[in-house]
């Protein structure tokens, strides 16, 4: 489905906003556009459910999605099922591990993407990296980076950047691959990183991906009142957010705010995403810390 170089990519608006965390943009875009083959009309589908997907609003994707509909939204499908349905998550990764173990269909994109997300949420890195492997999309590609870089495993990320700009340095998806990889290396990079959300926050929209990406190279470079302001903003936006009540409760910490301010970020936290890795972690380590203050406390 990719475009031939030079030829003008009529689903653009669609995907750029997808990729920069402007998903209603990405659904007003996707009602609006009349493709011109049914090739297109099914990428721009595809794009629209996972708008949807990323709002949350699972319910949509599984009603109009139907077992008539092609592998790629039945992917997409998958994916929403996965999400909304804590109850059927091990039946579903149990039906993908059988897919996975016979011969992919390495074009169908979608696919690959939609089963490394569901490893991604399983904490299976290694087989969500496997997949994303037999993909050779800039969108497999970015993916793999942020894996890689959860993983720190910077040097690999470089490598996979470095593929990503030779296909096409220009586009969107590598252009933030470069601010995330730049994020990690950071020192001087810092800055490069924070151009890059910020430029494309000025071009298209301040969406909460740019303004956390502005949020942490403050953070990282020590600016905690600018990062302050940023992570405001984005918290102005949407308030149940995870990535900015994540680096709000980091904030506080370097700011000194009283603990109540960190707590309430929490707070948010858990009511709107109770099942978040971070939270996760968290609470084992709040649970560690409590079990180890009982061996020494002082004995009646």
């Amino acid at each position: 489905m990719a475009t031939q170089q030079g030829e003008v990519d009529e689903l653009f608006d669609v995907k750029n906003a997808f990729y920069i965390g402007s998903y209603q943009h990405c659904i007003n875009e996707a009602q609006k556009v009349k493709p011109s083959s049914p090739e297109k009309e099914a990428e721009r589908d595809i794009f629209l459910y996972r708008a949807y997907i990323a709002q949350r609003k699972y319910g949509v994707v599984m009603d109009d999605i139907k077992p008539s509909s092609s592998e790629e939204l039945q992917a997409v499908r998958m994916f929403a099922d996965y999400l909304s349905n804590e109850g059927k998550r091990d039946a579903i990764v149990a039906e993908l591990d059988k897919k996975m173990a016979k011969s992919v269909d390495v074009a169908n994109t979608t696919f690959l993407l939609m089963a490394a997300s569901i490893y991604f949420h399983e904490a299976n890195t290694d087989a969500a990296l496997r997949t994303l492997h037999q993909g050779d999309s800039l969108e497999c590609m970015a993916m793999t980076i942020q894996l890689l870089l959860s993983l720190d495993r910077l040097d690999m990320a470089r490598k996979e950047l470095k593929k990503m700009q030779e296909q096409d340095e220009d586009a969107t998806l590598t252009q933030l691959a470069t601010a995330w990889v730049n994020l990690a290396v950071g020192g001087e990079k810092l800055q490069d990183a924070f151009y890059i959300f910020q430029e494309m926050a000025d071009k298209y929209s301040p969406t909460l991906l740019l303004l956390n990406g502005q949020g942490a190279c403050h953070m990282a470079q020590n600016k905690w009142e600018e990062a302050e302001a940023v992570l405001q903003d984005a918290l102005d936006k949407d308030s149940g957010h995870p990535e900015t009540l994540i680096n709000l409760i980091v904030l506080t910490q370097h700011l000194g705010k009283p603990p109540e301010v960190t707590n309430r970020y929490l707070s948010q936290l858990k009511d709107a995403h109770k099942a978040h890795p971070f939270l996760k972690d968290y609470v084992t380590k709040e649970n560690e810390f409590d079990r180890l203050a009982m061996q020494y406390a002082p004995s009646a």
